[in-house]
């Protein structure tokens, strides 16, 4: 495997480690250092890469990146009743250029994912989350990414990439494998009316900040239809975090962020998972912990995936069917987890981007909703870019 553009954990880190309980997370950790190089990833499920890009973001004014101390605080924390074994990989610098550094991100996660690894990326910018798409183009004809943010990051797709404009080159740079994008936790006063009518045009989903703080458990569904999701710490509200991260007043407090990580951890879809938006200072005590237990809830939800989505076995499922509005919707309860699925029909003489039927995730409340005649907003907005 070519992980030429990994660099090792700082000594300082490593020595940091020593120090500690050996009950921690850090000493179980498999880890990438000078003297022992790259290790060894056979039984190896999730991989912490840092990278250290920041240049795309609006924002730049030439500061450097560390994530020294995010590591100490993730170090330090004990682990769960874990059964999967967890790499951290070290960092990719900043290239000579950015392409650069999105071609080292590409390539890597890439490499991790044919190996049934979980790319796990602290990064700076979130323009990184681009690279991370990329790296899909050969390995999944068709990509969900749910971004945990408060704006939708659009932006203006003439112009050069940014952390706020990433989604627009996703979207219109072939190839097209975008089949849909979620936002959670966006608020509208960071958002123009303008992205938000093209959000409801293109059929993809938002969820504002009050939706999700209301019931967290609307991120579920959500979590279990996506590949990719990247987190950009600009969504945390700012009595969360140290002062260089303070962005607005409003946003997630730190229980509801880990229970969002958590989440994203259990569904059994996603593959990998991002930290961005991270600005280090010296009083960084406050994010450095936060961001190190967003990563160690993510963890303990890929500890406790449950393959429940198997329909085969007349036994493992109940199946529903819904009349309304002349539409057939059929519905799938687990009977292993009791989580909730309904179908996406594949529609001949159309050109589906789904090419067979396919179970999309939903909650018991669309089941209730259903049958009392409303369509499914999240079944209708499926259908409906399926026949794009």
């Amino acid at each position: 495997m070519n992980f030429n553009f990994l660099s090792p954990v700082q000594d300082l880190v490593l020595a940091h480690n020593e120090l500690l309980s050996t009950q921690v997370f850090g000493r179980k950790l498999k880890i990438h250092s000078k003297q022992n190089g790259i290790p060894d990833l056979d039984d190896v499920k999730i991989a912490i890469i840092g990278v250290l890009e920041n240049r795309n973001d609006v924002n730049y004014i030439g500061e450097e990146l560390s994530l020294s101390e995010i590591r100490k605080s993730l170090y330090a924390l004990f682990p769960g009743n874990w059964h999967t074994s967890v790499a951290d990989l070290g960092d990719i610098q900043k290239g000579e250029s950015i392409e650069d550094t999105y071609f080292a991100l590409h390539t890597t996660i890439a490499i991790l994912i044919e190996k049934n690894i979980i790319p796990l990326i602290i990064g700076g910018s979130q323009d990184l989350t681009y690279a991370n798409y990329r790296a899909y183009d050969d390995l999944y004809p068709m990509v969900n990414i749910v971004n945990v943010d408060c704006n939708f990051d659009l932006g203006d797709s003439a112009k050069p990439i940014k952390n706020n404009s990433f989604l627009g080159k996703i979207i219109l740079e072939q190839p097209f494998n975008l089949f849909n994008y979620s936002t959670l936790g966006y608020q509208t006063y960071f958002n123009s009316q303008e992205e938000i009518d093209l959000m409801d045009k293109l059929y993809f989903e938002a969820y504002r900040l009050g939706q999700i703080t209301n019931n967290i458990a609307l991120v579920e569904p959500v979590m279990r239809d996506a590949n990719i999701v990247s987190l950009d710490l600009k969504s945390i509200r700012s009595a969360e975090v140290s002062t260089k991260q303070k962005y607005s007043p409003n946003g997630f407090d730190g229980k509801e962020i880990c229970a969002i990580s958590r989440y994203a951890g259990i569904s059994n879809k996603v593959s990998s998972f991002g930290i961005y938006e991270y600005k280090p200072s010296k009083d960084d005590d406050a994010t450095a912990m936060l961001v190190a237990q967003i990563v160690w809830y993510f963890i303990e939800g890929v500890n406790c995936r449950v393959k429940d989505d198997n329909f085969e076995a007349d036994n493992s499922y109940q199946k529903f069917i819904v009349l309304v509005e002349d539409e057939e919707l059929t519905f799938y309860k687990s009977n292993k987890t009791g989580r909730w699925w309904i179908e996406i029909p594949f529609l001949p003489n159309v050109n589906n981007k789904l090419k067979r039927h396919t179970l999309l995730p939903c909650m018991h409340d669309d089941y209730n909703a259903a049958c009392s005649g409303k369509i499914p907003e999240r079944w209708y907005k499926a259908y409906k870019k399926n026949c794009i």
